[in-house]
């Protein structure tokens, strides 16, 4: 999991992990504001089986996208020709707002027309954790233009009674269309939105039509339209006034959206169908119904030959309460380092009892770390986990709670290391097209496998070269940790002189440096998934690095290849003035010293990307516009330029004159997913292509300038247009702001980690293991009480039980904890049910009133 979005952020309490906070009074949690936080993790792993082309050329170009409804928030990077490709790309981000769907669309790639859509595979928020965690099998569905639609309608409905001129009494529907909201974006832009009210019988299809409202995705109708229900000879008298029962079962009002495409033709947004016997109890009814497709999606069609989509996908949404409702469960999971033994401590047991450890150790590390508790946690983890090891070569080869808290610290600390050591020469390697296949099988005809090795060999020195010389850029908390492993290694095997040195290398090495080596977009180094000659040419130089960092191999004189061309190529390094790199390398960055140098002598690519700015002078013809730049941010300054590449800079912000960067509100512009960069010039009024993106814009600009001097407490939400500004109509364009800033203090340490957050999500996997819990607490007071596994050894067999005393009085405290907890979220929940009810704006109605 990522860093928390910059106002969930700064909103983090910073209360010492020792002081635990006295509980609030029940109640008290209806005053303060309920955080509800989105995320999506996972992996667009392959297709198969797609369409061939019709034709002599049957392979297809593809790529796949991410939607959020119809807004796209991610994508990936073509695969040619292929009917099965593998994408493999792994995704993470927050989402900042409210979806019905999260979509899946496969393309196929057009230079010349508009991109083909193959197929796609949609989930109803509601259903995404029934796929939690786990890598299935998607058949692709067809996608009609009619079935792809977003949004909701504020709607009212009335019967009147009208009296004629003739005296006679007829009766009147009224149907007042209010607003609507959420509309999609047409082509990254807001939709020119309008509405058809139709009455529709058996005998009857009346229509009319709203006027068009211009460029907004939430549209003010306020339009009202009146329709007769009822013929005026169906009634003599007033006491007569009612509705007959089969005119009213039979007719319904539909209301259809579709944004006005001018010359072009218009296009559906999505329609609502209400029958009017929704009125037959009562004279009125309102409320708000979501967009549905074109006859409600019933359409039957055959989805069988489409081919299928293999996705990972994990979306956890969170309830975070108060900060002092933390208070208990933190202070017990930040004793954990004390603990006697460490598998007693509650952090231990989290990793114990859930599911998958990975959903675990993120937000133990994060937790462990915004305090200053990972490396005594991390050292006393290894330290069991070195109990266990029996053999010198195998030393942190498993996956083991240790491991994989190491692996997350070093995901975490050490991205910035890894841009600043590795990103140079990843570039160059992934945007060059140098041929390093050494294995004779796999050489194509004319390929020359000397030069191929000499390609290779250049790779691995320069990357060789600059990670061993990397040492000043390795963070503080990894140098702790590599110490503690260090000294640990040498007294579990003391008549083993490489072992202090294997135990770092395999960390550091193994799964560090060769790792972001082979998939550089994992570790944000790179895009995408490389392509299928490139992501090979990367993995020999992976495989070699791995092994040069192996103390044991070039100490030994042996490579652990397998492969005879790959043993052939290593030769070649097996020198002494590798094995004393290496060696000078590992010993730097397992010193107690701190190794971050105090600023980098070259300033570090944080994000790039495509967005839309608002030009900061006048046209010609004396009105400003939007004007799609290339944006990069480095540790030193935000630029945009014309094109990517470009060295020349339009416009330059250097990172220690940025004051703020806030959200703008849609209406200065009529545009969605703007924000502000407010510096000592005038505001950089930015828009992104989504919701995703400028969210991830506004976080990583916060993170490299919340420790500025000078920065803003208070900024305007909105722009400042026509002499005033439009949030608070101030006239001065340098009048104070008229809204808190949501960036707070600067932070304590180089990554933003909502302590709050990481706790809930912590709460909630206790809660989810509470069944195994209960196991763990029933084969403690087993072994107490027998001295020994007198029950079935898979009661407890899976678990590392040291101490059962100290383990059973902690699952003691972590019950009832959770128990305490339970009460303001069940709280806030039913407060939320009853609050939200159906056909309000939170909880619209969902299809066709019953």
């Amino acid at each position: 999991m990522a860093a928390a979005a910059p106002d969930a952020a700064a909103a983090a309490s910073e209360a010492p992990a020792a002081t635990a906070t006295a509980e609030p009074e029940a109640g008290d949690e209806d005053s303060r504001e309920v955080r509800v936080l989105q995320s999506l993790r996972g992996k667009i792993c392959e297709a198969k089986n797609l369409l061939p082309y019709l034709g002599p050329n049957k392979m297809r170009d593809c790529f796949c996208t991410i939607n959020l409804d119809q807004e796209e928030v991610y994508r990936t990077q073509v695969v040619e020709k292929s009917l099965s490709p593998f994408f493999s790309e792994e995704f993470y981000f927050e989402i900042p707002r409210t979806f019905q769907y999260l979509s899946f669309y496969v393309y196929d790639k057009n230079v010349l027309q508009r991109d083909l859509r193959i197929g796609k595979v949609a989930i109803k928020k509601e259903d995404l954790c029934n796929h939690s965690g786990k890598e299935t099998w998607f058949s692709l569905q067809p996608i009609d233009s009619n079935s792809e639609v977003q949004g909701k309608v504020h709607l009212e409905l009335k019967l009147n009674e009208l009296i004629t001129e003739n005296g006679t009494v007829c009766q009147q529907l009224v149907v007042h269309i209010k607003a609507c909201h959420g509309l999609p974006l047409i082509n990254g832009q807001s939709c020119d939105p309008y509405a058809t009210v139709s009455l529709v019988g058996p005998s009857r299809n009346d229509q009319k039509k709203t006027k068009v409202k211009k460029k907004t995705s939430n549209p003010q109708f306020n339009e009202i339209f009146y329709f007769e229900v009822t013929r005026s000879s169906s009634y003599t008298r007033k006491s007569q006034f009612q509705v007959e029962e089969e005119d009213i079962e039979k007719l319904e009002i539909r209301i259809d959206l579709w944004n006005n495409g001018n010359l072009v033709q218009d296009i559906f947004l999505g329609e609502i169908k209400v029958p009017v016997n929704v009125l037959r109890n009562d004279t009125s009814h309102q409320a708000w119904y979501l967009l549905q497709p074109r006859d409600n999606g019933n359409k039957s069609s055959k989805t069988d030959d489409l081919g299928s989509l293999r996705l990972n996908i994990c979306y956890t949404e969170d309830y975070v309460l108060p900060s002092e409702y933390y208070g208990p469960l933190k202070t017990l999971l930040l004793k954990s380092p004390d603990v006697q033994p460490i598998s007693a401590s509650a952090a231990y047991i989290l990793g114990e009892i859930c599911r998958d450890k990975n959903d675990a150790v993120l937000p133990l590390v994060r937790l462990l770390l915004h305090h200053d508790k990972l490396v005594p946690f991390a050292t006393a983890v290894a330290e069991l986990d070195l109990k266990d090891t029996q053999d010198a070569n195998t030393i942190f080869r498993g996956n083991s709670l240790a491991t994989r808290c190491l692996d997350e610290m070093m995901k975490i600390v050490g991205g910035h290391y890894l841009k600043v050591t590795l990103k140079p020469i990843l570039d160059e390697i992934c945007e060059s097209s140098k041929s390093c296949e050494i294995d004779p099988i796999r050489l194509k005809e004319g390929d020359n496998v000397e030069n191929n090795k000499e390609n290779l060999r250049y790779y691995v020195d320069k990357l060789f070269s600059t990670i061993i010389k990397s040492s000043m850029s390795c963070p503080t908390v990894m140098c702790d940790v590599f110490y503690s492993l260090r000294q640990m290694a040498a007294q579990r095997f003391p008549n083993d002189p490489h072992v202090q040195y294997s135990a770092v290398s395999s960390f550091v090495f193994l799964r560090f440096f060769a790792v972001a080596v082979v998939s550089p977009h994992t570790f944000h180094l790179r895009p995408h998934h490389p392509d299928a000659p490139t992501i090979r040419t990367l993995t020999l130089i992976s495989k070699t690095i791995q092994t040069l960092g192996s103390w044991g191999s070039l100490s030994k004189s042996k490579s652990s290849f397998k492969e005879t061309f790959m043993c052939e190529f290593f030769k070649m390094f097996q020198e002494e003035g590798y094995i004393l790199a290496v060696k000078k390398f590992l010993d730097e960055i397992s010193s107690t010293e701190t190794k971050e140098s105090s600023g980098t002598s070259e300033p570090v690519q944080l994000k790039e990307g495509e967005m839309y700015k608002r030009a900061q002078g006048r046209t010609r013809i004396g009105k400003k516009n939007f004007k799609k730049r290339w944006f990069c941010l480095t540790s030193r300054e935000l630029t945009y330029h014309k094109q990517p590449g470009r060295k020349d800079a339009l416009y330059t912000i250097p990172v220690k004159n940025i004051l703020a960067v806030e959200k703008l509100e849609d209406s200065s512009f009529n545009k969605k997913n703007m924000f502000q960069v407010i510096h000592t010039e005038k505001p950089l009024y930015v828009q992104a292509n989504n919701c995703v993106e400028a969210n991830e814009w506004i976080d990583v600009l916060c993170r490299v300038s919340r420790c500025n001097q000078n920065r803003l407490s208070s900024y305007h939400p909105s722009a400042y247009l026509n002499g005033s500004w439009l949030c608070c109509q101030e006239t001065s364009e340098s009048a104070l702001g008229c809204k808190p800033c949501t960036a707070g203090v600067p932070a304590d340490i180089q990554i933003d980690i909502d302590e709050d957050r990481e706790t809930e999500r912590i709460y909630s996997l206790f809660t989810l293991s509470l069944l195994k819990l209960q196991k763990m607490e029933e084969a403690c007071g087993t072994i107490a009480v027998y001295q020994g596994p007198q029950k079935e050894p898979d009661d407890y067999s899976n678990f590392v039980i040291e101490d059962s005393v100290t383990t059973f009085k902690t699952i003691q405290q972590i019950k009832s904890i959770i128990e305490k907890l339970d009460e303001p979220h069940e709280k806030y929940r039913k407060k939320r049910s009853s609050s939200a009810k159906y056909g309000s704006k939170e909880n619209p109605i969902g299809g066709k009133a019953s």
